[in-house]
């Protein structure tokens, strides 16, 4: 119920936003003012992935557009969770009741930029998507800039389906695959292919890494594997009044309260589902470091990870357990890199290990994972978080990571500089976007490479540019 509040709410304000861009209200961008641009995604919440997509958006946008003639906002839902990132951006704060915020803040620039990656899909939370759907469509009504950057796009429940279908046929989103755009193309969403945008991220040096595992164990030799779990089976979070209500009565509910009024999937059916996932996780790498001399350790790559870290941790003994909560996003990327071999479920978990060549296992919960396996040509090393083979095929793959590391690693620099290239086309169409709303906007003249639509790459990037380009 209060899902479909929200949807009515929402798109209630982006109705009144056409209502009064049609009777004049609101200011259009004019030649030789800066272009103020609304970043809007799933920041402040120290989730690694989100934070990294949005930190090399910035990056790209900005050194295509040009620092001096932009001026950027990003927004946060917890600015002490996001302090230090996003350099030379303003961040504005994201309520979790955020109708009334978009209403105000959206119409105060010259366009959006939609950031999240899992942008419109009911997977996660209808409450998300609808937040994405609302900065877009109160933008596109106002004939302002309106863009999708790197999105996916799944099953969507009926009512949020409409809603962006209705919403966004005036925007312009450049999703991460071709499945994302047959969904949005179904409902008349413009559409082209792009990639996910951290392929260009540059965490802190590799030393830093290696040091941190020394701080927790590591004896400079032995192979370092980490596993970034998640709770698939909590997903995905609904909005819901009358369990607040209760919770803040008689305190029930606090094992799924996600916060204020929003609750993470629950109940024994989750739990059991849950339990194997993590326990198969548990074995496998269990039965892996018997065989192999291997040195492991847990990434929780987002805060609530590490509830299924410390559960896997408990049951092989104790074994370390980062977290983005005590590490920020330089730093657990540079820990990334610094491993031998990876098992993860969370997305950037991978795609932010890629271009330091660490071998990887996907342990997927949906399309995202999947899509970017088969795009490595490594779909054996690919594994569902409800299979009930689940350990047998995890220590299959684990020991292929050992065994094969070298091939892999190949197939996965082939990737990564794949995804440059489409990153870079990225920048193109964006570019072109701009001057389709804003021809007076003075964007660059002359031949350019197409590295010149990405930001500053590293000495590193650059050699496997050179290497497998």
């Amino acid at each position: 119920m209060m899902d479909f509040v929200l949807e009515a709410w929402v798109s209630g304000s982006i109705e009144r936003a056409k209502a009064g861009w049609m009777l004049g209200e609101g200011k259009r961008w004019k030649p030789g003012e800066k272009l103020k641009l609304l970043f809007a995604g799933y920041n402040g919440t120290r989730n690694m992935g989100s934070d990294v997509r949005v930190e090399e958006m910035l990056r790209q946008i900005r050194h295509i557009l040009g620092a001096e003639r932009v001026e950027f906002s990003v927004m946060s839902q917890n600015f002490e969770f996001s302090r230090g990132y996003f350099e030379g951006t303003k961040q504005v704060h994201l309520p979790d009741i955020f109708p009334p915020f978009l209403a105000k803040e959206v119409p105060q620039h010259d366009g959006v930029v939609a950031c999240e990656g899992s942008m419109f899909k009911s997977k996660f939370a209808n409450a998300l998507t609808t937040m994405m759907i609302g900065s877009l469509g109160i933008a596109a009504v106002q004939n302002k800039l309106s863009v999708g950057y790197g999105a996916e796009a799944g099953h969507m429940d009926p009512l949020v389906a409409k809603m962006c279908g209705r919403y966004c046929k005036n925007s312009f989103v450049i999703t991460r695959n071709e499945e994302s755009r047959t969904v949005l193309r179904e409902l008349g969403v413009p559409t082209e292919l792009g990639t996910d945008t951290a392929w260009t991220f540059e965490p802190r040096p590799a030393e830093y890494g290696q040091s941190v595992l020394r701080k927790v164990g590591w004896d400079g030799r032995m192979p370092v594997l980490v596993v970034c779990p998640i709770n698939p089976f909590e997903w995905p979070v609904k909005a819901s009044v009358a369990k607040y209500a209760v919770r803040s009565l008689t305190g029930a509910y606090k094992d799924s309260h996600y916060r204020t009024v929003y609750f993470h999937n629950s109940g024994s059916a989750a739990e059991q589902a849950y339990h194997k996932y993590w326990n198969a996780i548990a074995n496998a790498v269990d039965a892996f470091r018997k065989k192999k001399s291997v040195f492991v350790i847990l990434a929780a790559t987002e805060r609530l990870d590490a509830r299924p870290a410390r559960r896997i941790s408990e049951k092989l003994g104790g074994v370390p357990i980062l977290t983005s909560d005590d590490y920020n996003m330089y730093e657990l990327v540079s820990v990334l890199r610094a491993c031998h071999m990876m098992a993860s479920s969370r997305y950037h978990g991978i795609v932010t290990s890629m271009p330091g060549l660490v071998p990887s296992a996907g342990i997927t919960m949906d399309e995202r994972i999947r899509n970017l396996m088969r795009e490595r040509g490594h779909e054996d090393l690919l594994m569902t978080v409800d299979d009930p083979e689940l350990e047998g095929k995890l220590l299959a793959a684990l020991e292929k990571l050992s065994c094969d590391g070298e091939a892999i690693a190949t197939g996965i620099a082939q990737t990564v500089v794949k995804n440059l290239k489409v990153m870079a086309r990225m920048g193109v169409y964006f570019e072109e976007e701009v001057q389709k709303r804003y021809p007076e906007f003075p964007t660059r003249r002359g031949e350019w490479s197409w590295e010149d639509y990405l930001p500053p790459m590293s000495a590193g990037l650059r050699e496997l540019v050179s290497a497998y380009s």
